[in-house]
């Protein structure tokens, strides 16, 4: 596959400079470039911290700004960020009400947001929530327990208007915990990862193959099957996403379909058209949807259905405005 890309050592801060640059009225670099911030910081609000490793855009610097995130660090393709790079993060984006820090639920990225988080001690209020929607929950090399994928959108989001408007730690805290159980996440891939280190694919499909229950680092799937049609690739997301959710009386359903980074808008808003159906014909009537390129797996050739099922509360910070790179409304 032809890339149009430089040195893979220095790939990911080349990348950042010209991201910064684009949104220079939205973000700054913090100190040393170690982490993206949002150029106007609120005083006395919660600062909402994540990120992750590169390969994701837009995710995690793409929703930094007012009504999402404060900051975002960024660690190396696929590589979780380094505790002094979240550590800096808080230094500089603490305006004295402490820090929450979203964190999807991969080892490594645990790990080091537990270190920083340690290593804030007496110097800031921290609190953590981990985001775990994926509903494909087979074995996996870089998490025990569910994944966070494309969910991770849905808890950035709603808990970064609720501390724009104010909400404490705590309250910040409970918020996210109360998401969890009640946001799934079901992934498809048509073709894997390639490699900029390698140029190799990180996983191969014959032409008429799919992979079920993929990852957003190249991970292989729960299982691989023949190619199917678009409305059975469809339920095959849907079913175990609705098999898995808590119910919720009074529910706003949120719907997003998200693409992984090489499937073009017609055939993402194809297949929400699909995925509406569905869910219709089950008596789900989305109350609001998303559609687009949200959480990457570099270019991988495939997409996912997230499913959430929202209390009145959390619907209304979900449509609450937002002004970032990659989401605006």
């Amino acid at each position: 596959m032809t890339r149009f890309l430089g040195a893979t050592q220095t790939l990911v801060a080349d990348s950042l400079i010209g991201f910064v640059a684009a949104h220079e009225e939205l973000v700054a670099f913090g100190r040393a470039a170690k982490f993206v911030r949002r150029r106007a910081l609120h005083p006395g609000k919660v600062a909402v911290i994540s990120g992750g490793g590169a390969g994701h855009e837009p995710l995690h610097c793409g929703f930094v700004g007012a009504g999402m995130l404060d900051a975002a660090c960024t660690g190396h393709v696929f590589t979780s960020p380094t505790p002094d790079q979240i550590l800096a993060a808080m230094d500089e984006t603490d305006t004295g009400a402490g820090c929450l820090l979203v964190v999807k639920n991969y080892d490594g990225d645990v790990m080091n947001f537990e270190m920083a988080a340690e290593m804030a001690a007496g110097r800031h209020r921290v609190e953590t929530v981990i985001v775990e929607d994926d509903a494909a929950t087979g074995p996996s090399v870089r998490s025990r327990g569910r994944r966070g994928v494309a969910g991770t959108v849905v808890v950035e989001k709603i808990l970064g208007a609720a501390a724009e408007r104010g909400e404490d730690l705590a309250a910040l805290k409970a918020l996210g915990e109360g998401l969890s159980g009640r946001l799934r996440s079901m992934g498809v891939a048509l073709r894997g990862v390639t490699s900029p280190d390698t140029a190799r694919a990180t996983f191969a499909l014959g032409p008429d193959e799919m992979e079920i229950g993929v990852g957003i680092h190249g991970e292989p799937g729960l299982y691989r099957t023949g190619r199917a049609g678009p409305a059975e690739i469809v339920r095959l997301l849907c079913e175990p996403v609705l098999a898995q959710l808590a119910p919720l009386d009074g529910a706003r359903p949120l719907l997003i379909v998200n693409g992984f980074g090489g499937t073009p808008p017609i055939e993402l808003n194809y297949a929400h058209a699909l995925a509406r159906a569905f869910l219709r014909e089950r008596g789900i009537v989305p109350a609001r949807a998303l559609v687009g390129t949200f959480v990457t797996s570099l270019d991988m050739a495939g997409l996912s259905v997230t499913l959430a099922l929202l209390s009145p509360a959390e619907f209304e910070l979900w449509c609450a405005p937002v002004t970032t790179p990659a989401l605006v409304w």
